[in-house]
Formats: structure tokens, sequence, C-alpha cells
């Protein structure tokens, strides 16, 4: 990752080399990257007529995945099953799945391979296990955020978070923009405590979101197509604006579970 210092310097391709993961949803496979920032990693699992199971690469030096860490599984299309250990959970759109320290065997199917499920998969280091939850995409606690005014009217479901599923530091959530409207996360904000991933979807084949990054007074962007994801460190503020409406899972880790931890950066001081 790259830091505050370098990042003024950085051209185009240099900051989506640093910050943005792509190419990871490929049919029949998984596929996984160990971050560099809180050690987060994240990955997508698209199983297809065989089942795929989740292995500890050796970036990790586990006997397997979850042997110090704990992991949040979105589902963000058909129904899926994931297998923990002996117990099966059917995963439907937009379902969410928690699993805590000390699951050793994880492995993901699709109910129906013609029209595979994708697994978004985020993961941070945990110390402490908490039991695996599903929480249904009905059972989300809801925010409702914005105005169609500012264009920025949008509905916030949390999965993974204090008065929710209980982790011992992964918060996982997701936000979806409402039709008209554009922006996420504007006003924007920074969390030093924590870093944040947002991984875009529902985006059509033509439509991009402007994910807007780096420190307020000297912003960069990155240009987002569907299912790709952006790492936002704590130094960088993180607001989008999309082409058209979206939805974007968002997941963080650090020093804290508070949803509400932020630092606020009025819209005047960006530059």
């Amino acid at each position: 990752m790259a830091d505050p210092v370098r990042y003024p310097t950085m051209t185009t391709a240099e900051i989506r080399e640093s910050f943005l993961i792509d190419d990871l949803c490929r049919p029949g496979e998984l596929h996984q990257v160990h971050v560099d920032l809180d050690r987060a990693v994240v990955g997508m699992a698209v199983p297809l007529s065989s089942p795929i199971g989740l292995t500890a690469d050796e970036t990790l030096r586990a006997k397997y995945f979850t042997e110090r860490r704990e992991l949040g599984i979105l589902n963000i299309t058909t129904d899926g099953v994931i297998h923990v250990g002996s117990e099966s959970h059917l995963l439907g759109s937009l379902d969410c799945l928690y699993i805590g320290q000390g699951a050793k065997e994880i492995t993901f199917e699709s109910t129906n391979p013609d029209s595979p499920a994708v697994f978004y998969l985020l993961s941070y280091p945990a110390h402490r296990s908490y039991p695996t939850t599903l929480v249904r995409k009905t059972d989300a606690r809801l925010v409702e955020l914005g105005s169609a005014e500012m264009c920025n009217r949008r509905t916030i479901s949390k999965y993974i978070h204090l008065d929710g599923a209980r982790s011992c530091q992964l918060v996982m959530g997701v936000t979806h923009l409402h039709s008209g409207s554009a922006w996420n996360t504007m006003p924007p904000h920074a969390h030093k405590r924590r870093s944040e991933i947002y991984m875009y979807f529902n985006l059509p084949e033509q439509a991009r979101v402007f994910h807007v990054m780096g420190c307020a007074e000297e912003t960069r962007h990155v240009v987002i197509k569907d299912r790709e994801i952006v790492v936002s460190p704590g130094w960088s503020i993180h607001a989008g604006v999309g082409t058209q409406a979206y939805s974007f899972c968002w997941g963080m880790g650090g020093e804290n579970q508070d949803y509400g931890d932020v630092d606020p950066v009025p819209i005047e001081t960006l530059r």
C-alpha cells in the first residue's frame, strides 16, 4: 500500500495498481488477495458444477484459513450453499454469513451451476472466536440516509456489527443507491482507526463509478466497474459517484467496531 507521502506523486496507473483489486470474479474458481493493510484478505468464489474449498494460502502460514482469522461472506447473485464443517447454510441473494475463528473446513457450492452464486469474501485477523451466524437480507438492520435533492438517497444494510452478527473486529454491510441517486458517502469522511474496503456491484456492463479517494486537500479518483474492489487506508477519504445507481459492500477492520467512528470532511475543504 502506498502512504500519503508517495500518493501525491502517483500516476493513474500507479494508483490503480496500489488501491484497486480486479479480476477476482472468475467462473469455477476462487481467487484471493492478501492486502498489506490491517492484513485483510479479499476474494471471490464462483462455484459451478463442483464445490470449491477454501484453503489457507502459504502467505498466511496457517494450517487452515480461519486458524487466526474471521470471515464475512456476501452472496451477490443467486442461491448458493456454504458448508462450514458439518453444517450447511443456504444463502439467497444478498444474504451474508459470518464465520468465526476456528472453522477448519469451508466449502462453496452453487444450487444451479448454470446460474452460479458469486460469493464475496472479506477477512481480518481475529484473536477471539464468535459463532458462525447467517444473516438474511430481510434481517439486516436498515438505515436510510441522504435525499433525492442531494443525489445521495441510499439504504444501508448492516450485517456484521455490534448490534447484529457479532465478530472480533470485522464490520460489514451493503449500501444500495436509490434510482436517480449517484453519490455515496457524501459529505465524505475518513477514519484513522480503521481501514475500509469497498466492493462495487449491481453495475451494468457500460456503467462506472468514480471512486474519490486520498487526502481531502488533494483528491484523486479511481474508475470502477462491476465487481471491482478498492482499498481505503485510514488517511484516505472514500466517496463515489456513479453514472447510474449501484450497490457496494463495505467492510472495515481495525481499532474498534463503532460504525459511527468517523472523521467528517466538510465538502468545502475538498480539492
